[in-house]
């Protein structure tokens, strides 16, 4: 079996050369295809030196655009499986080993093993997809508050970690590449399942995540990921837009997102250095750019 693993980077070389070292333990995987979303920090010159990796250099085109064209390039390159991920997380050595064994399963598309963080349980997997009730997630029974023993069927994951077969690329096709980040792994979840695909969780199988901003505080946290707040109310918006059953899924849970946000914003400027008015206006663009369907990089 051809399986190729894909693994996203920027910017993060010491965590991408742990991600490949633990990638080189997976006896299973044929190959690595590593694409350098044009990092400033060494990464490129690191990867250039080894040479049992397959590297693809481009502009950062976000994790979804890197996305498109590691799995792009796999699929060509005659993959049976798919194994996608990003440089944060580091699978377990028998961690495909425990995969291997659903990949006959009947109608499985996309295979996700369990992360870990800080040795506890780090999932946002979930069961159900909510399309017709606008104040409540999309995100209906959450692993994450479920004992899971055994392999489950899901309809969504993230890309950290998940496999997916060469018959559902060739069915759903690529990643969409304009969402650039946020909701890309869960825009194609929902592609798979809407086209008869199952998604089979394995927990069993192992993956270790970096966990990031420990130490921060609220404002020093905030300030971090302000960026891409932008994207996460745009791309959710956008999601709820396209695959929403209704009139008030497609318009009014992407406002009620936002406006938590724009709140958030609209009080805190004048006591935090995080938020400023403009910011405002802004979550109140990538709203409409949502609804509009209107995306790609800010």
């Amino acid at each position: 079996m051809n399986i190729i693993a894909v693994v996203v980077t920027y910017n993060r070389r010491e965590l991408l050369k742990r991600n490949i070292a633990c990638l080189r333990l997976n006896t299973p995987v044929s190959s690595i295809v590593v694409v350098n979303n044009g990092s400033t920090d060494g990464t490129g010159a690191w990867l250039d030196e080894q040479e049992d990796l397959t590297v693809i250099h481009q502009e950062n085109v976000g994790g979804s655009g890197g996305f498109y064209r590691g799995i792009q390039y796999a699929y060509q390159a005659g993959a049976d499986w798919i194994w996608c991920m990003d440089d944060d997380v580091f699978p377990r050595p028998d961690c495909m080993e425990y995969l291997l064994p659903y990949t006959h399963e009947p109608g499985v598309g996309i295979l996700a093993p369990r992360r870990l963080m800080a040795g506890q349980i780090f999932t946002n997997d979930f069961q159900k997809v909510n399309l017709s009730n606008p104040f409540a997630s999309m995100y209906q029974q959450k692993l994450k508050k479920q004992v899971v023993n055994g392999p489950v069927d899901i309809c969504g994951t993230a890309f950290e970690g998940l496999c997916i077969s060469r018959k559902a690329v060739a069915e759903i096709g690529l990643p969409n590449k304009e969402l650039f980040i946020f909701c890309d792994d869960t825009d194609y979840c929902l592609r798979a399942v809407l086209a008869g695909f199952r998604i089979l969780y394995i927990p069993s199988a192992l993956m270790d995540k970096e966990k990031f901003f420990s130490n921060d505080n609220w404002e020093e946290r905030s300030r971090k990921k302000k960026w891409k707040r932008f994207y996460q109310v745009r791309n959710s918006t956008y999601l709820s837009h396209h695959y929403g059953r209704n009139w008030w899924v497609r318009y009014l849970r992407g406002f009620n997102g936002m406006l938590g946000y724009l709140l958030v914003a609209l009080f805190t400027c004048p006591f935090k250095n995080v938020y400023t008015l403009n910011d405002v206006a802004k979550f109140w663009q990538a709203y409409r750019d949502g609804i509009h369907e209107k995306l790609g990089r800010y």
